[in-house]
């Protein structure tokens, strides 16, 4: 009998033994197809130049306390880091994943605003149908009603505007670049509602992961979004805790929108899952703030900047920048969604398959032509799920894709390391997945 407490009571999990680039294997051999491990394994499992830093870092130091000193490797991780981020991002403030960085970003932005005699500010938006991790601040900016509902009442208070979701939501007649208008444009609506003076950051991921399945914005929605965000003195938060570090085509996703954001968050693939680590980058502006004010950054955590993490997450970033694979991303992405689209595309189920880089979703639909959701009761995307791991494929199917309770997609998240054979093998394993599922 186990005594780990597991995410699902009901659930006998494989037990996994061991990794081999793009596969996990179980404790009975059998070789599974990683494509959905919440997109973290950007270079699969088993990176010699990864294993090795973890193996000299903890031969010379474990652990040292951020309160005492700082650590070579972190150090070195910032450097890199800032060297490649955009604009006037000049700080990296380390933690231990995702939830801990957007956490970090809204305390952050919250002092910022005392620290310049703004104590008024206080407001932060965010989008339906994000997520932006599971601790309360967090999963106060997420809007995964599904995640959110049992938690409302301990929830911090704060509003959403509407996604770019141009497949579901954008109108008849309506053009792309409109569309992204529009949304974008909700924001100001709402700044003006709740009061510009009250406001201290938007919130939002370049790519919306989980909830929505890589729902990449428009054309020029970002571009107003910051513009609005200047505007009214807000602060713009970009999570890119799931979409960032190369995995769609940039290693900050922002890039591809041309944006600058003020605070970013990363995680996933900064550590590539040889360590838990994220962490929250600020701009000089904000960093100045703390700096010439009370001086202190009043938040924390024991394990942030830990030096094993961070010797980890800069052999990872190391890699993704030497051997420029970020731009494999993109050019294996296409060859996916190519893939995906002359086996799928006709699917009566498949209602949309979008995403950029190796971030790829397929939201599944009772009717193609209408775009109505399958019904809820029939519990699709874990149906998927299972049946793909039977299957040999890790992948991510959720469910309540357009509004909490509604929809189901399928998130795929493979290592950049993946070859033409794979991901011919992980179409045909989906495939036949969703044919076991939905016939």
């Amino acid at each position: 009998m186990s005594h780990v407490f597991p995410r699902h009571t009901k659930s006998v999990l494989p037990v996994a033994a061991s990794g081999d680039g793009a596969y996990l294997i179980d404790d009975q051999g059998k070789r599974y197809l990683d494509c959905g491990d919440a997109a973290v394994s950007c270079l699969g499992h088993s990176n010699p130049a990864v294993i090795a830093a973890v193996q000299a870092q903890v031969e010379k130091i474990a652990f040292a306390h951020t309160g005492f000193m700082t650590s070579q490797p972190a150090e070195a991780l910032a450097d890199l880091l800032i060297e490649h981020a955009p604009g006037d991002l000049d700080r990296v403030y380390f933690v231990s994943g995702g939830s801990e960085a957007t956490e970090a970003a809204i305390k952050l932005a919250r002092q910022y605003y005392m620290e310049i005699g703004q104590p008024e500010r206080c407001h932060v938006i965010a989008r339906r149908q994000s997520y932006h991790g599971n601790t309360l601040g967090a999963l106060s900016a997420g809007g995964n009603a599904w995640r959110r509902a049992q938690f409302a009442p301990l929830l911090v208070d704060m509003t959403h505007i509407a996604p770019c979701y141009e497949y579901a939501e954008k109108a008849e007649g309506e053009c792309s670049f409109d569309y992204g208008q529009r949304v974008a444009n909700e924001l100001e609506t709402e700044i003006l509602r709740v009061g510009p003076e009250k406001v201290m950051a938007f919130m939002a991921e370049p790519v919306v992961g989980a909830t929505l399945g890589a729902v990449p914005s428009v054309d020029g929605y970002y571009k107003r979004i910051r513009e609005i965000c200047d505007q009214y003195g807000v602060l713009l938060i970009l999570d890119e805790v799931m979409c960032g570090m190369g995995r769609t085509g940039h290693l900050f996703a922002c890039d591809h929108d041309g944006v600058v954001p003020d605070i970013l968050c990363i995680a996933k693939g900064l550590g590539a899952g040889y360590q838990p680590i994220g962490a929250m980058l600020c701009s000089a502006r904000i960093y100045a703030a703390i700096r010439d004010g009370s001086g202190f950054f009043q938040h924390g955590h024991t394990y942030v900047g830990h030096p094993v993490a961070t010797a980890a997450a800069l052999a990872v970033v190391t890699e993704l920048t030497t051997r420029d694979l970020p731009a494999r991303a993109a050019q294996m992405g296409e060859k996916l969604q190519s893939a995906l689209e002359a086996a799928l595309g006709q699917h009566p189920n498949v209602g949309d398959i979008r995403g950029r880089g190796l971030f790829r979703g397929i939201e599944l639909v009772a009717d193609r032509d209408s775009k109505t959701p399958l019904d809820p009761a029939l519990g699709t995307a874990a149906k998927v799920k299972k049946a793909a791991l039977a299957q040999g494929l890790i992948c991510y199917p959720m469910s309540g894709t357009r509004d909490g309770k509604q929809g189901d997609h399928i998130l795929l998240a493979p290592p950049f390391i993946i070859e033409d054979d794979q991901i011919d093998e992980l179409v045909t394993k989906l495939t036949a997945a969703l044919t076991e599922v939905l016939g």
